[in-house]
C-alpha cells in the first residue's frame, strides 16, 4: 500500500529539498519575487472578471499557489486563478450563487485527487488537440467580450451573461461611451504591449496599473474628472486573509446534500477537467524547457488539494498557469521554493497594500484581460489547423462555437464526442478486408523478403484476411465483402495475423458468421491468431463453436486443414 501511494503521490518539493543549497535559494528568491509581482494584477483582474472581487483573486493566488508548490508534481509550476476559469466561474455564480461555486470547487478538488490516485495523470494524452484549441479560443473570445463594458466605460449595471445578448446590449448602449475611460484602457493596453520591448523582466501589466492609477488620480484631483470607475467604486477592498467559512449546503430551501451534489456535478466535473488539462499542459511545456519530467498523478493530487482548501477562504478554482510558470523558469526558478516565495509576496501585498488596490481603474484591468485573451486565443493555430484534415478543423470550430454561444461544459462534452466519433471512423477506415482466390503469398506485406513459393488455394476454399482491429467498426464491412463473393465455398479461412484485438461486436459478428456458415455446410478455419486474440476467443467459448483444431497458427496449417475438409 505504501509503495503504491508513493507511486502516485510524491511531491517534487520533498525530493528537491534533499539537495537544496544557498545558490539555488538566491535564484529561487529572485524568481519568486518577480513571479509574485507579475501575479498581482492578474490575480486581481481574474477575481473581478469572475464575478467575485479583488480579495478573492489574491487569496486564491496565495493559498492555491502555496499548496500547488508544496504538494504538486512539477518543480516549477506556479498555480493560481487563470483566465480559462473566468467564464465557468461567472456562469456558476449567476446560476447557483457563491455557495454553489464553493461546493462545486470543493467537489472538483475531490475529483482531481481521485483522478491522481487512480493514475489518470496521462489524461492530457487523450484530449485531442483541436478540442483544446477550440475551447481555449472560445474562452479567449468570451473573456474579451466581458471587458467591453469597462473598456468603453458604458456604465451598464447588469450585463447579460450569454454572448449574443451581451453584444446586443453593448450596441444598444454604445452612445454612452466614456472617452476618458476608453483612453485609459487603450493607454494601458499599449503599455502592456510595448513594455517587453524595453525590458522583459518588468511585467507590462504591473507598469500599466501603476501608470494608469497615478494618471487617474491626477485627472480626478487636478482636473475634476471623476467619471472613471475604479475597483474601490465597485468592490470591497482587501484587508487581509478572510476567515475560513463552511459553505451552505442548501442552494434552495429543502434541498438535500445529495440533490445539491447531483445538480453541481456537471459544473464540478468541468472545473476538474479544465484544471487537469491546463495544469498538465503547463507542466509538459515546463518539462521541455528545463529538461525535467513532472509526476502527473502527483500534480493532479496537488491541484486537487488546492481546490479543496481554497473555497473555505472564499477563493475560486485554481490551476497551473503557463504564463507565470514560464516567468518563473525564465528568471531562474528551478524548485517549488520559488512558487512558495511567490505566494508569500502576494500575502505581503494583501496585508500591506490592500487598501491601495481600490485606486486601480477598471478600464486598466480591462486592458490587462484583453491582452490575456489575445494570448489565449491561439489564432495562429486556427490558421495552421485550417490546412489540416477538415475533420480536425470541424471539431475545432464546433468546440469553439459551442464554448462561445453555450458554455464550456457542453463544448467539452460535444467536442470530445466528435473527436471520438472521428477517431473511430478513421480507425475503421484503416482496417481492410481482402479476399484471396487461387493462390496466396505467405510473405506478402512483411518487412523482410521471404523466399517461399506462393501457396495454392484449393478449389472450394476462400481466404479472407483482416488487416486491423476486428471491432464494431469493421463487422458490417466483413458482411459486405462476403456477400460480394459469387460462389459459395466449402471452407472459409479467416486470416487474422494482423488483428491486434477483437471486441464484443467482433466476437458477435464472428459467432454469427460461424453459425450461418454451418447452416450452409461451410467450415470456418481461423489462421494466424495471436495470443491475445486467441485468449479472448477461448474466453468467449468460440473454440466450442469453431473447433479448437480449426484455430491454426499460420496460413500453411490452415490451408492443410482446409484440404482435409475438401477431400472428405
Amino acid at each position: 500500500m505504501k509503495a503504491s501511494l508513493k507511486d502516485v503521490f510524491e511531491p517534487k518539493l520533498f525530493s528537491c529539498i534533499k539537495s537544496y543549497d544557498k545558490g539555488q535559494l538566491s535564484t529561487d528568491l529572485m524568481a519568486g519575487i518577480i513571479v509574485g509581482i507579475v501575479a498581482i494584477p492578474l490575480a486581481i483582474a481574474f477575481g473581478i472578471a469572475s464575478g467575485v472581487g479583488p480579495t478573492e483573486g489574491l487569496v486564491t493566488a496565495i493559498i492555491a499557489g502555496l499548496l500547488i508548490s508544496v504538494f504538486g508534481g512539477s518543480k516549477v509550476q506556479i498555480g493560481g486563478p487563470t483566465g480559462a476559469f473566468i467564464v465557468i466561474i461567472y456562469g456558476i455564480i449567476q446560476e447557483y450563487g457563491l455557495s454553489g461555486l464553493m461546493i462545486a470547487t470543493i467537489m472538483a478538488g475531490v475529483i482531481l485527487i481521485v483522478m491522481g490516485l487512480v493514475k489518470l495523470g496521462s489524461i492530457i494524452k487523450f484530449v485531442p488537440y483541436p478540442v483544446i484549441v477550440g475551447f481555449t479560443g472560445g474562452i479567449a473570445l468570451t473573456i474579451f467580450s466581458t471587458q467591453m463594458n469597462d473598456l468603453f466605460g458604458l456604465g451598464i449595471e447588469k450585463v447579460p451573461a450569454d454572448f449574443l445578448h451581451k453584444w446586443i446590449c453593448y450596441f444598444q448602449n454604445f452612445t454612452q461611451i466614456n472617452w476618458w475611460a476608453f483612453g485609459v484602457g487603450i493607454v494601458s493596453l499599449l503599455i502592456i504591449i510595448f513594455t517587453p520591448k524595453i525590458s522583459k523582466r518588468i511585467p507590462g501589466s504591473l507598469v500599466a496599473i501603476i501608470v494608469a492609477t497615478i494618471g487617474v488620480l491626477i485627472l480626478k484631483k487636478y482636473f475634476g474628472i471623476t467619471s472613471i470607475q475604479t475597483i474601490g467604486d465597485l468592490y470591497e477592498l482587501p484587508t487581509g486573509v478572510p476567515t475560513p467559512t463552511i459553505p451552505d449546503m442548501q442552494l434552495d430551501e429543502g434541498q438535500t446534500i445529495v440533490s445539491v451534489i447531483r445538480r453541481l456535478f456537471p459544473a464540478a466535473f468541468t472545473i476538474a477537467m479544465l484544471g487537469a488539462i491546463e495544469s498538465l499542459l503547463s507542466a509538459m511545456v515546463a518539462d521541455g524547457v528545463i529538461g525535467d519530467k513532472h509526476n502527473s498523478n502527483t500534480e493532479l493530487i496537488g491541484q486537487g488539494i488546492a481546490n479543496l482548501v481554497v473555497p473555505f477562504f472564499g477563493g475560486i478554482p485554481a490551476t497551473g498557469a503557463i504564463a507565470r510558470t514560464m516567468t518563473n523558469i525564465n528568471n531562474g526558478g528551478r524548485t517549488p521554493v520559488a512558487g512558495i516565495i511567490h505566494a508569500f509576496v502576494l500575502l505581503l501585498v494583501l496585508l500591506c497594500l490592500g487598501r491601495y488596490v481600490g485606486y486601480i481603474p477598471m478600464p486598466c484591468l480591462a486592458g490587462v484581460l484583453i491582452f490575456v485573451a489575445y494570448n489565449m486565443s491561439g489564432w495562429r493555430t486556427f490558421v495552421s489547423l485550417w490546412k489540416s484534415p477538415k475533420s480536425d478543423f470541424s471539431v475545432l470550430m464546433v468546440t469553439f462555437i459551442l464554448t462561445v454561444i453555450f458554455d464550456l461544459t457542453i463544448a467539452i462534452e460535444i467536442g470530445l464526442l466528435l473527436a471520438v466519433v472521428l477517431f473511430l471512423r478513421r480507425t475503421s477506415e484503416t482496417s481492410v478486408i481482402r479476399v484471396f482466390h487461387g493462390e496466396i503469398d505467405p510473405g506478402e506485406n512483411l518487412d523482410v523478403t521471404v523466399h517461399e513459393e506462393k501457396l495454392i488455394i484449393p478449389k472450394g476454399v476462400e481466404v479472407y484476411e483482416i488487416d486491423g482491429p476486428y471491432f464494431f467498426g469493421i463487422a458490417n464491412k466483413f458482411d459486405e465483402v462476403m456477400q460480394s463473393v459469387a460462389e459459395t465455398p466449402k471452407v472459409r479461412i479467416i486470416r487474422m495475423r494482423k488483428v491486434p484485438f477483437i471486441d464484443s461486436t467482433g466476437l458477435h459478428n464472428l459467432e454469427n458468421l460461424c453459425i450461418q456458415s454451418q447452416k450452409a455446410g461451410i467450415t470456418v478455419v481461423l489462421s494466424g491468431v495471436n495470443t491475445h486474440v486467441e485468449r479472448t476467443l477461448l474466453k468467449a467459448k468460440m473454440d466450442h463453436l469453431i473447433g479448437k483444431e480449426n484455430i491454426c497458427s499460420n496460413i500453411n496449417a490452415a490451408l492443410e486443414k482446409a484440404g482435409e475438409y475438401i477431400n472428405k
